[in-house]
């Protein structure tokens, strides 16, 4: 998590990872060739998009959402929603997180449908059938991403799966975070997102060792790769069993093609004034683009300037 006066993105020097399969019939696979893990990682650079998975009849599907949260995460996702029947739908999450503002509006989303979530990456496989989506479990949920796994009302993290987090920090100085100077305005917008986050994480139901470890890891240093036993003293992993974020359904319509609810009715907001940016008042906010499953002795790429 580090903070931006406007929003950027980073270049990463990125690990191409090999999958282990965690084992749900006809959901889960191995992640493949290196080819398929340089396209996963690929797309974990770009803003988070949304897709959904079909897999009937042996399940119901799930939403993959891949990439980094931007000021548009939350509208676009919206947008993925209408004409979907995404109560209680399963949200695979592979991600470096993003602005915290606007991950904070995107979780709050995921929680109002009830969402189950995981880590993980999808993987289509062409069959005698047709083509078959999977699910790889050899992915990064990185700093923001963690409270967006967090939001699930059930969480599962197979233990191929990395889950890192980071201090929050000026993103525009975090090259050179110990040389850079910081005014009072900067240290406000932390204290700030601090708050905003804290109240987001108690709202989920996690714990402030999640925030403790977090914050205590300082832009100069390796992200932290939560353990089993930190996953669960954070509160981030509810089962240990991926049948409960995949369970079997053999309904014959599938979720995407199911009768969309009522526009009005679909998502109930539960933001309060704390975690939304207001009117008038300034709208920076935090982003995490560091660099996926690297170290920090990885050459980083030149920030490339986005607009909000």
């Amino acid at each position: 998590m580090r903070f931006v006066t406007s929003l950027k993105f980073r270049g990463w020097a990125l690990l191409a990872a090999t999958g282990l399969c965690f084992a749900l019939p006809s959901a889960i696979t191995t992640l493949g060739n290196s080819a398929h893990a340089g396209g996963t990682l690929e797309a974990r650079k770009q803003p988070m998009h949304f897709k959904w998975n079909a897999c009937q009849p042996d399940c119901r599907g799930w939403v993959s959402a891949v990439g980094i949260v931007t000021a548009d995460s939350p509208r676009e996702f919206d947008e993925f929603a209408k004409g979907r029947q995404l109560a209680g739908a399963t949200i695979v999450l592979d991600s470096s997180g993003g602005s915290v503002n606007d991950s904070i509006v995107l979780g709050r989303r995921f929680r109002s449908l009830g969402a189950l979530t995981t880590v993980g990456t999808t993987v289509r496989t062409k069959t005698a059938q047709g083509e078959r989506p999977s699910v790889a479990p050899e992915a990064y949920c990185e700093s923001m991403c963690v409270f967006l796994l967090l939001s699930g009302k059930t969480r599962y993290v197979p233990p191929a799966a990395h889950v890192r987090v980071h201090q929050i920090w000026m993103g525009d100085r975090a090259d050179d975070a110990k040389a850079a100077s910081y005014s009072a305005q900067d240290l406000m917008i932390v204290q700030r997102d601090i708050g905003r986050l804290t109240k987001f994480t108690f709202d989920m139901g996690g714990t402030g060792d999640l925030l403790s470890l977090a914050l205590s890891v300082p832009p100069w240093e390796d992200l932290h790769e939560l353990s089993r036993a930190e996953l669960r003293l954070a509160n981030l992993v509810t089962t240990d069993a991926v049948a409960d974020v995949f369970p079997q359904d053999n309904a014959l319509v599938p979720m995407a093609e199911a009768k969309p609810s009522k526009p009005q009715d679909r998502f109930v907001s539960s933001a309060t004034e704390s975690d939304a940016p207001q009117p008038g008042k300034s709208t920076r906010t935090a982003e995490a683009a560091v660099p996926t499953g690297s170290s920090a002795t990885a050459p980083a790429q030149p920030a490339q300037p986005q607009q909000k």
